[in-house]
């Protein structure tokens, strides 16, 4: 009796280190674009208005969907739908962020083109371009770290061994490369004929698409090797998928709770700075607590997130209904975006800033909603009502919402919000809400301290 055994593409050396070319391409064109702007700091400045501090919000922006919790759902997408799906999606989004900020820092947008008056009306102190280059390269930051989790296992499922490392270190090198490679070929693409920031962008944009390409071409030959193992893979031992369970056990862990806790303490502490009448705090609170105490705010809360708790179920949760909503409310309503973009809604029908905030809002009340339960949606009720009455009264509030009072009651919030950080730890019971009338006193104490 005769065997046939059939070799697997991946048997091929010259197959396997083909493959790893055509992934680490995609990386490479992916990290010169990281850093195609750096070496351009200057132009930026003379032709399109930035400074120092806008400069670093770009930089930074292309981690801020990873670090709210991006790479958490490109895991996901990675287990559950393969690496030839994710990598083609990552590249995808790479040159879908890569055009929308070659878009934003184009002559055409900073002139007036289409998109550019939104842009402009809100953050009014951050150039227009700016904003939407940070918008195009948080999506290609998403494409970029997906890419890297995908290439990661796509050398794992071609390579055994100790060619496995070597293979990882060498696509990493590769990849590398790109940054060392686009910090001489930038500056020199930008001074071709006149100086442009757009044309050294628009060539890495390209390189790019020949990156998506590159991808295509190994997607084909990833397609052949699994055909080639599906029948020893169907006869194995199934691989452990992620289950929705797994997620919800990490977010509702005691470790997941103390970071959110010490986030919560982190932005009591940072506002707390704000105040700069240390009188006006402390008489605040002081009255602020008799007034509660007197109408037993926490009492009637409790029951109240106990009555909602019996009547849609919610047991076993680690924070009760009332204590997430409590958080959650002063969270989202202390501050001077909640205050100055209700009042510009109000008084001129601008209502950029309530957006800017309602997208903050949203994705913040999801990583804390894993920790806290539903108490932290139902928080969206004090929202609304707290900012449509500022924006209905705009007329007559603006006079007394000036920029000492808002200060001094995100202070004042600011002090609850810690109380509520010390109780997430454990380490206090304080009554929080009985507080809460304290927030809103600085509007009357300002007009006479």
């Amino acid at each position: 009796m005769t065997e046939t055994i059939q070799r697997k593409i991946n048997d091929s050396a010259f197959a396997r280190w083909t493959a790893l070319v055509l992934i680490a391409s995609t990386m490479f064109f992916g990290y010169m674009f990281v850093d195609v702007l750096s070496p351009l700091k200057n132009l930026l400045e003379t032709s399109r208005g930035w400074n120092s501090t806008v400069f670093g919000l770009y930089g930074g922006s292309e981690f801020i969907l990873n670090v709210c919790g991006f790479l958490i759902v490109a895991g996901i997408i990675l287990d559950k739908m393969g690496v030839r799906f994710t990598g083609l999606l990552s590249a995808s989004l790479m040159v879908a962020g890569a055009a929308v900020k070659t878009y934003g820092i184009s002559e055409y947008f900073c002139q007036g083109g289409f998109g550019f008056e939104f842009f402009s009306s809100f953050l009014t102190d951050i150039p227009a371009s700016a904003k939407l280059a940070c918008l195009g390269f948080m999506i290609f930051g998403c494409g970029t770290e997906m890419a890297g989790i995908t290439v990661s296992k796509a050398i794992v499922k071609w390579f055994t061994g100790k060619e496995m490392a070597l293979a990882m270190g060498l696509e990493m090198a590769i990849a590398r490369l790109g940054v060392f490679a686009v910090f001489s070929l930038s500056p020199w693409v930008a001074e071709l004929g006149s100086p442009s920031v757009v044309r050294p962008v628009a060539v890495v944009g390209v390189l790019l698409c020949i990156g998506l390409l590159t991808f295509l071409v190994f997607t084909v030959m990833d397609r052949k090797l699994d055909r080639q193992t599906g029948a020893a893979a169907a006869a194995g031992e199934p691989e452990e998928q992620f289950k929705v369970s797994d997620l919800r056990r990490l977010f509702t862990s005691g470790t997941f709770l103390t970071v959110a806790a010490l986030c919560v303490l982190y932005i009591g502490v940072d506002g707390m700075l704000a105040g700069e009448n240390t009188l006006v705090a402390i008489l605040s609170i002081s009255i602020g607590a008799i007034l509660g105490e007197l109408l037993q705010l926490d009492e009637h809360m409790h029951q109240l997130g106990d009555w909602v708790e019996r009547k849609f179920g919610g047991k076993g949760s680690k924070t009760s209904l009332s204590d997430g909503f409590v958080t959650a409310s002063l969270l989202f309503c202390v501050g001077a975006m909640a205050i100055m973009g209700a009042l510009d809604s109000g008084l001129t029908g601008d209502h950029s800033t309530l957006y800017a905030k309602a997208l903050l809002d949203g994705i913040i009340s999801v990583v804390y909603a894993s920790t806290l339960g539903i108490g932290v949606a139902l928080s969206a009720i004090p929202i609304f009502l707290y900012q449509g009455a500022i924006a209905l009264g705009a007329s007559f509030l603006a006079p007394y919402l000036t920029e000492a009072v808002i200060l001094e009651m995100k202070c004042v919030g600011s002090i609850l919000i810690l109380g509520l950080s010390l109780n997430m730890l454990g380490l206090t019971k304080i009554k929080v809400m009985n507080y809460v009338p304290a927030v809103f006193l600085p509007i009357l104490l300002c007009r006479f301290l």
